[in-house]
């Protein structure tokens, strides 16, 4: 009331010098000059109202963010250039060895040496030769390399279930902050009220000076936490933009109404079955077993032999003596010992990898399932827990504030009572929104363990 009467009185004392120079400013006032200042004026806001309408920042869901993510992260476009330059190795898979071309001389006598006949002087020879290779190699080696196109797909399922995660703890986080801005926002006017409420009584003797500064001291308190939080909710948005891959200027608003129901509250079976089919990691690493086999059954093809055709043709330099050629076809005899040992021991190397990547496949289930477990008691137990803040204990709080706010507007109560009251509210809805945070989080991590 002090600072409204103050603006009052300063607002009446300046009327007067403010209708002088008005009546002063109307002895030379040009009416077309006026008029084309005004449509000046009217044209300009006209332009700048819908520049500012689309500079106004748009409310971008969960969803929406999650998608932008899965296009736009340049982490995760990397596998799909790898998986596609796995795709194009198999392609190249069933080509064929470059043919060979040679040209020289044939049975020519060394310089110097007697030649008893021009048919000993030799022949010129033109040489062609082609390798055949086997068409069960050749497939076998494409499907191994398709199968190294399906591990960078499923390694980019891995990696999008980590950006994931981050993604939704950034953004519950933030949806936490703007619950926990609202309640600071609503302490700040209750703390406004109380100030202007005791300087009122002051005069009167019935409020004290130490309560009007502890009231102004709680009151910079909860002022210094809003510039706190919207920090934090700076730090979320940069956070976001990141994962989406846009610039980090860009701003936006969330979707604060969303409801996050726990998937361990929705009696869900999460076994090792579900985990075998649900989990990335869990693919991807069927994804390499199946990848190791068929390396192996690639090995195995080399036992199969190979083909390779030579053609040469001869001119004789004595006229008197006929063309030649020379045609062979050859084959490959892979299983000789001393070159079957090697395929044979990358076979049998390959198979005892399978066995152990199969037992770090049952090892990882295994813990899997018991971390989902363990999660899922927790997460219900934070349920429970913040569900208590929201239907006994806030309340509670609140209608205690509410009593003793009454109290003091009815002279029976103190103004630090009523502060003792706000600060037992205050704490508990803070404690709220940290349970709120920490079930919030370790949903994200539920959901990450089991893939949804």
């Amino acid at each position: 009331m002090a600072r409204a009467s103050s603006r009052v009185t300063n607002y009446s004392w300046a009327s007067g010098p403010v209708e002088s120079v008005k009546l002063h400013s109307s002895r030379n006032y040009n009416p077309v000059r006026g008029g084309l200042t005004a449509a000046i004026v009217v044209l300009f806001l006209l332009a700048i109202v819908p520049a500012r309408a689309q500079q106004l920042p748009q409310t971008i869901t969960l969803d929406s963010v999650l998608q932008r993510i899965s296009k736009n992260n340049p982490m995760l476009q990397q596998y799909d250039y790898r998986a596609r330059a796995m795709d194009a190795y198999a392609e190249g898979a069933k080509s064929w060895m470059a043919p060979m071309v040679g040209g020289g001389v044939y049975m020519t006598p060394y310089p110097g040496a007697e030649v008893m006949n021009e048919s000993d002087k030799g022949s010129l020879m033109i040489s062609a030769e082609q390798t055949i290779p086997n068409p069960a190699k050749q497939r076998a080696k494409e499907k191994y390399m398709q199968s190294k196109a399906g591990i960078e797909r499923a390694t980019k399922e891995v990696q999008y279930n980590e950006l994931r995660a981050q993604a939704k703890t950034a953004y519950y986080n933030w949806v936490v902050l703007e619950k926990q801005l609202d309640v600071l926002e609503d302490n700040e006017r209750i703390m406004e009220f109380m100030m202007k409420l005791a300087r009122i009584r002051y005069p009167y003797s019935q409020s004290k000076l130490g309560s009007i500064y502890k009231a102004e001291a709680r009151l910079h308190e909860v002022q210094n936490m809003q510039n706190m939080v919207a920090a934090q909710i700076a730090q979320q948005n940069t956070q976001l933009n990141n994962l989406m891959n846009l610039p980090q200027t860009t701003t936006y608003k969330i979707d604060t109404t969303i409801v996050v129901i726990p998937p361990a509250l929705q009696q869900r079976t999460v076994d090792s079955t579900y985990l075998a089919g649900a989990r990335s990691d869990i693919r991807q690493l069927d994804r390499t077993i199946e990848s190791m086999r068929l390396g192996v059954e690639m090995e195995k093809k080399e036992r199969l032999p190979e083909f390779s055709l030579r053609f040469d043709h001869m001119k004789s330099r004595d006229k008197m003596m006929p063309q030649q050629y020379t045609a062979m076809g050859m084959i490959s005899i892979p299983i000789a010992p001393w070159s079957s040992k090697m395929y044979k021991a990358n076979t049998k190397a390959m198979n005892l990898e399978i066995q152990a990547m199969q037992r770090e496949r049952k090892a990882m289930l295994n813990e899997a399932e018991g971390m989902a477990k363990n999660m899922a008691l927790e997460l219900r137990s934070l349920h429970h827990h913040t569900e208590k803040y929201t239907d006994k204990i806030i309340p509670a709080l609140k209608k205690n504030y509410d009593v003793t706010m009454l109290a003091y507007e009815q002279n029976n109560a103190q103004l630090p009572e009523v502060i003792d009251a706000w600060e037992a509210l205050n704490m508990a809805q803070m404690e709220y929104l940290r349970n709120l945070q920490q079930l919030y989080q370790m949903t994200v991590n539920y959901e990450k363990e089991i893939e949804r």
